[in-house]
This record gives C-alpha cells, structure tokens and sequence, in this order.
C-alpha cells in the first residue's frame, strides 16, 4: 500500500500538467490570422501561470466537424472550439441573433448592433455553459457561383452547398424553398471540382483560404447575411483552473479577441477586393430582385421565431438598434 501510493503521489505532477492544458479545436487551417492569435496567446499564458495553464489548438478541423468535435468535448478528449456563432445555438438559441438573413446593409450597422449585442451573447453562451472570450468578425456571406445568381429564381437552379448539422441554415433555405446539398465543410472543394455543388454563401476570405472562389465564377453582390466566430472553452474544464489562472486566461483571451476581431474585419474587406482580382464577375440583383430576396428574408426570419431558433424578444431588439441607426444616417 506505501508503494502504491508513493506512485500516486510521483503521477500527481503529471495529472496535474495534464488537466490544465486546454485542448481547443478549430476548423480555420493553421496559419491564419486566428489560428496564429490563438497560438500567441497560449504562449503568454502559459508564461503568465508559471506554465500551471498551456493551450493545445488543433487547427484545420483533424478533430472532424464541430458535431464530432462536441462529442469529443463532452468525453473529456478535447475541452472547448474556435467555431461560427452557430455551432452553439444549442446551448443559447439567439447567439445566432447576428446570422438573420439579410439583416445588415453594411458593417456601421453591424457594429452598433455588436456594440449592444456582443455581451448579450456573451453572457448568454456562458449561462449555456461555454465560457466565451469575445466574438471575432466572419465578414459577410455573399453567394458565389458557377452561373449568375441575381435572384432566388437564379439561385433555386443552382447546387448549392450548406454545412451539414446546421439547422438553422437548413430552416431558412426551406424558408427561401431552396434544396441544398449539405456537406461538412471539408468536402466542399472535392464537390466543385467534380460539378456536385456549383454555388455556394460564403464571405469572400473564406473562400480564398479554402480555395473555392477557384471553382466558381460570379460573385453576387449582396450581404447575405453576417458570420462571426468565437472560442467556446466548456466551463466543467474552465472551472478545474484555480481562480487566479481562470483571471489570466480571462484578460489574455479577452484581449486577443478583440485584436482578432480587428483583424478580421481588415482580412475580410480585403478578400472581397481579391475575390473580383482572381476574376470573379460581381453581379447585382435588380431593386425588384432585392425586394424578393428581402421579402423571402423576412419569411425566413419570421418562421426562425416560430420554430425556436431565436426569440421574438431577442429579434425585436435587433430591429430597434438597425432602427435608430438608420435613423440617425
């Protein structure tokens, strides 16, 4: 017995070390912007805990899809992601508040909402049980294909790809009566090379960085609708860090999200100038074309309610912020 638990005591070190390093997934491939943010910042707070607290990020989505991705964090094998705000509606239903479609005319009117929003959903994600450090900018998605999608008509002809285990995004294609072929993200380039998929909604950096803009060839020119990433650590494995390191790794995280966040929204403005320089032709939908599109939006929106994905409440806030900003322009 004195020999067994004079073993236990040499391991405890090592289960120690084990336990306070937070195992984080991502399906943004390694050497991006985030990737490498998130990176430096376990760096700095490995240094800032004495190395009590290290971060391991395995970027490029090795760990599957965000669905494997949970099970593996409810198991204990990994304990928190860097997903799009969708990949946590279930645990708060109006995080995905910021994806409505067609909500935002541009990024003024995303920020005053952000401004109002972001600590909303903070807040509300960590209530769910995901201790969340900010959101970071996933730009607009603007629907690129192969043939010219100018209206709704245009774009129910098309294959067009969603992410698999995405019910929101499921309902509001049902909303817009399109038929969608969903795939996890990973097998969106195979599917365009081989004419499986031939359009897809997408904000223009992702597009360069998974190199799809290479399979398509028009660019429709209208938000349709806002994306935003963040970094869930579950708070069962947050919770086993001692109060001090949970501070550390609050301020390091805090602060590197936000500088992401900045960061973002340059790459993102950007990807859109790049997209048209690799030859995308950008096509606009006529006033009477828009009208549709925001008629169907609405539709959307409407039955997102009733079905649960977001709240009346939450939705009607969104409407008053758009409202006074627009007001004021």
């Amino acid at each position: 017995m004195l020999r067994l638990a004079t073993i236990l005591v040499a391991l405890l070190p090592v289960w120690a070390a084990a336990a306070n390093t937070l195992k984080i997934s991502t399906l943004y491939p390694d050497g991006t912007t985030i990737v490498t943010g998130l990176k430096e910042a376990g760096k700095e707070i490995a240094e800032k805990t004495e190395g009590r607290v290290k971060l391991k990020v395995y970027p490029g989505g090795v760990m599957g899809d965000d669905r494997a991705v949970q099970r593996k964090i409810r198991i204990g094998q990994l304990h928190g992601q860097v997903a799009q705000g969708g990949a946590f509606a279930s645990a708060y239903k109006d995080s995905q508040i910021l994806n409505v479609p067609l909500a935002f005319n541009d990024y003024d009117e995303v920020d005053a909402v952000r401004a109002e929003l972001d600590p909303v959903i903070k807040q509300g994600l960590e209530e769910g049980g995901w201790v969340s450090f900010g959101l970071i900018d996933g730009g607009f998605a603007y629907v690129m294909s192969e043939k010219p999608v100018k209206s709704i008509t245009d774009l129910r002809d098309q294959k067009l790809w969603l992410p698999a285990n995405d019910e929101g995004s499921a309902k509001a294609a049902k909303a817009f009566e399109l038929s969608p072929i969903m795939l996890n993200i990973g097998s969106v380039l195979t599917s365009l090379q081989t004419g499986a998929v031939n359009a897809f909604a997408a904000p223009p950096v992702a597009a360069l960085t998974l190199q799809w803009y290479s399979r398509v060839n028009y660019l429709t020119d209208m938000p349709l609708l806002y994306t935003f990433g963040t970094l869930g650590i579950h708070e069962k494995f947050f919770k086993r860090l001692s109060a001090e390191d949970q501070q550390v790794v609050r301020q390091v995280l805090d602060s590197t999200f936000a500088k992401l966040d900045a960061q973002s929204r340059q790459e993102n403005l950007s990807a859109f100038q790049a997209v048209k320089q690799q030859g995308l032709e950008v096509v606009e939908p006529s006033p009477e074309q828009l009208a549709e599109w925001r008629s169907y939006a609405k539709r959307a929106t409407a039955e997102l309610v009733e079905e649960g994905e977001i709240s009346q409440d939450m939705l009607d806030r969104l409407n008053a912020i758009l409202a006074q900003q627009r007001e004021g322009q």
